[in-house]
């Protein structure tokens, strides 16, 4: 009976924190500056919740660094997601395979 609580009380919070902006903004919101924060939040979030997971996956420093670097130099030269992700995880693994 408590799960069915949880998950009551979870779909509750979920639904208020999806409506709440729908009914305080009714109209369109016209400050550059509220607009400018908004646009950026879920950067911020997004960010905010994968840098750490990047550091600690691995349990090893020193193959995090490694896979963050070849991520940030391929996203750099602007090659696809995919290619990243999958080069990134692979220097990472081999990185940890050599120490």
């Amino acid at each position: 009976m408590s799960i069915i609580i949880y998950i009551a009380v979870m779909a509750g919070v979920t639904y208020l924190i999806r409506m709440i902006p729908f009914t305080l903004f009714r109209k369109k919101i016209k400050s550059p500056f509220f607009r400018g924060f908004l646009y950026y939040i879920p950067y911020a979030v997004l960010s905010a919740m994968t840098i750490p997971a990047i550091f600690y996956s691995t349990g090893n420093m020193t193959t995090s660094l490694i896979g963050t670097a070849v991520a940030v130099a391929l996203a750099y030269f602007k090659f696809p997601l995919i290619v990243v992700a999958l080069a990134a995880s692979a220097a990472a693994f081999i990185a940890g395979l050599f120490i």
